[in-house]
C-alpha cells in the first residue's frame, strides 16, 4: 500500500481575505459594465429633439361639390373637390360644402341652377341620415329641368361624404314635397339612387 501525501491547507485567515477581493473586484467590474451598457441603450431624455414623423400635420378633409354642365345637350353632374382644413366632424364640413355651393360656381365651364339668394337655415347629421333646411328661394324659378337640376345638386352634395346617406330637405322649416310650378314630387327622405329611379335631366 503507497504512501497517502499529506494534504496542504490554506489556512482560513488567508482564504476570506482573497475571495473578499476577488468578489469585490468582480462585482465591481460586473457593474459597471452594466452601467456601460444601460448607458449605451437610454437616450438622454432632455437633449433629444423630436423626430419629423412625431410632428402631425393639420386635419384634412375632402368633400366634392355638385355642379351642372351642358354636355351635348345633355345635362350632367360635374364634382369639384374642395379641401377643407381643420375640420371638427362631418356636419362642419357640410355645411361649409354647402356655403360654397349656394354661393356659386367660380369656374366658368360648370353652371347652378339654385337660386342665388338661397341660403342655408340649418344643417344636421343624425344616426337616420342628413336634415337640410334651405330657404324659401330654393323654391323660386325656372322649369322642370332646373328644379330637377338644383335637387341633384343638393342631394349630390349632401351625400358626398356617404353616398348612401337617407337626406331630408326642408325649406323654411317644413319638409319639402313638391318643387316648381310643374309640381315634382319629392320623397322623404331621398337617396341617390332614389334620383336615379326616378328622376333624369
Amino acid at each position: 500500500m503507497q504512501n497517502e501525501q499529506p494534504v496542504r491547507r490554506i489556512p482560513l485567515s488567508i482564504i476570506v481575505p482573497t475571495a473578499a477581493v476577488i468578489l469585490a473586484v468582480g462585482g465591481g467590474g460586473a457593474w459597471l459594465g452594466w452601467q456601460n451598457l444601460t448607458s449605451t441603450k437610454t437616450p438622454n431624455i432632455e437633449n433629444t429633439s423630436p423626430s419629423p414623423k412625431s410632428i402631425q400635420p393639420a386635419t384634412q378633409e375632402k368633400i366634392e361639390v355638385y355642379w351642372l354642365n351642358d354636355v351635348d345637350g345633355k345635362i350632367q353632374l360635374v364634382p369639384t373637390s374642395i379641401q377643407l382644413e381643420n375640420t371638427s366632424n362631418q356636419q362642419d364640413i357640410l355645411e361649409t360644402a354647402f356655403n360654397r355651393l349656394l354661393a356659386g360656381p367660380v369656374d366658368k365651364s360648370v353652371t347652378s341652377t339654385i337660386p342665388k339668394n338661397t341660403k342655408l337655415r340649418h344643417i344636421s347629421v343624425k344616426s337616420d341620415g342628413i336634415y337640410i333646411d334651405l330657404s324659401q328661394d330654393f323654391t323660386s324659378g325656372g322649369g322642370s329641368a332646373s328644379m330637377t337640376g338644383r335637387l341633384a345638386q343638393i342631394l349630390y352634395t349632401a351625400t358626398s361624404l356617404d353616398p348612401g346617406a337617407k337626406v331630408w330637405i326642408n325649406v323654411e322649416g317644413k319638409p319639402l314635397e313638391t318643387l316648381g310650378g310643374e309640381g315634382i314630387v319629392v320623397d322623404q327622405p331621398m337617396t341617390r339612387k332614389d334620383f336615379e329611379e326616378n328622376f333624369e335631366f
